[in-house]
């Protein structure tokens, strides 16, 4: 099947389904919840990852002063930043594969 045709196929079987006439396929996934992450944690993370607080701060999207109040205990990384630690911590090659960073 081209891929012409594999749109077309999509696009026929999302009209049936708004017209009642066809069944959608689903899939169920469960996201689990973001883990919390020690100020330790932390900083073991950055430094598997060979980096200092500056190249950190930017590869994570925040300012050094937010690594430094994450490291010494006196804020915690919300939201997709606890996820991003999560992947870094699974994944350390990632930023590479990535080209996020070069080595």
């Amino acid at each position: 099947m081209s891929v012409y045709e594999s749109i077309i196929q999509g696009l026929n079987e999302a009209i049936e389904y708004e017209k009642g006439t066809g069944k959608a396929r689903t899939a169920k996934c469960t996201v689990n919840p973001a883990p919390q992450f020690t100020s330790q944690e932390i900083k073991d993370i950055r430094l598997s990852l060979g980096m200092t607080q500056l190249t950190f701060a930017e590869v994570m999207g925040v300012s050094v002063k937010t690594v430094e109040a994450w490291e010494a205990g006196i804020n915690n990384p919300i939201g997709s930043a606890r996820r991003f630690l999560s992947v870094l911590k699974a994944e350390p090659g990632l930023l590479a594969r990535a080209n996020i960073i070069s080595a």
